[in-house]
């Protein structure tokens, strides 16, 4: 019903002149208003010799990833982060430089750049926020 209702639109506005535009135009006037995405991005990390490497192929191993960012400066160490099961990359890794002036080039080198057939994403690494505390775990304030 409704799609017949659609057409009926559509047919009577391009015997206007109105076509498709003139259809979704009326739409613009909704009674409700949309969400707002006013997501705030994190603060960039501070330069350091680690970087995060997002985007990565399935197919992308620790030693190809290690040859792409060895053009720009000596790679102390990559890995790509894997599925346990798996074994296949779960999209991410990391590289470390030996100086923070060779990572800022390994970024300027890769950041959106094609790795094997993918768009790739390099950042300086952020620290890892420090874990919760286990709920069930003993306080090691006192001795019990």
């Amino acid at each position: 019903m409704a799609m017949k209702a659609a057409t009926a639109a559509i047919s009577a506005n391009s015997q206007l002149g109105w076509g498709l535009r003139g259809f979704s135009s009326s739409f613009s006037s909704l009674p409700f208003n949309l969400p707002q995405t006013n997501v705030e991005k994190p603060p960039p990390a501070d330069p350091s010799t680690n970087l995060f490497v997002s985007g990565l192929s399935k197919r992308t191993t620790t030693e190809g990833l290690r040859d792409a960012f060895a053009k720009f400066g000596e790679v102390v160490h990559a890995k790509v982060v894997t599925d346990r099961v798996s074994g296949y990359s779960k999209g991410f890794g990391f590289v470390k430089y030996a100086t923070i002036e060779e990572a800022g080039e390994g970024i300027k080198g890769m950041d959106s750049k094609f790795l094997d057939g993918w768009v790739i994403f390099a950042e300086y690494a952020r620290p890892r926020p420090p874990l919760p505390p286990l709920n069930n775990a003993p306080s090691r304030q006192g001795q019990w």
